[in-house]
């Protein structure tokens, strides 16, 4: 079967940072607390850290259920919030739907969180 490409109902983030030094928008505090909402919750990050670790860097419900120790219907409502938040992107192969994280969603996250002065420091190293 071909690859036709991930599928994401992806939450954009917002651009400027609560940390920029300047008030955020209401709708990207929204938009961000969302994000973050999806963080926040052990199971989740726990989905986050089994699947980057995964041997392929991907993973489908049917493995992660075991390791978690939740049915099957509770990771895939786990697994559907963080591809929502833009956190994960999933592709269709067959029956299976496999999830991979979305790196630059975590990296533009950790940079929003990031006040503007470590983060030239941490560039610069």
């Amino acid at each position: 079967m071909a690859y036709v490409g991930p599928v994401s109902t992806r939450t954009t983030m917002p651009q400027i940072s609560p940390l920029a030094g300047e008030p955020i928008k209401r709708a990207d505090a929204e938009r961000l607390a969302g994000v973050l909402k999806a963080f926040a919750d052990p199971a989740r990050l726990r989905l986050l850290s089994l699947i980057q670790s995964a041997p392929e860097g991907e993973a489908s419900v049917s493995d992660l259920t075991a390791p978690l120790g939740l049915s099957q219907p509770t990771v895939s409502h786990h697994l559907r919030i963080l591809t929502e938040a833009g956190l994960l992107e999933r592709e269709k192969r067959g029956v299976w739907v496999y999830y991979r994280l979305v790196p630059s969603a975590i990296a533009t996250i950790a940079d929003l969180l990031t006040p503007p002065r470590k983060r030239s420091a941490r560039r610069t190293r």
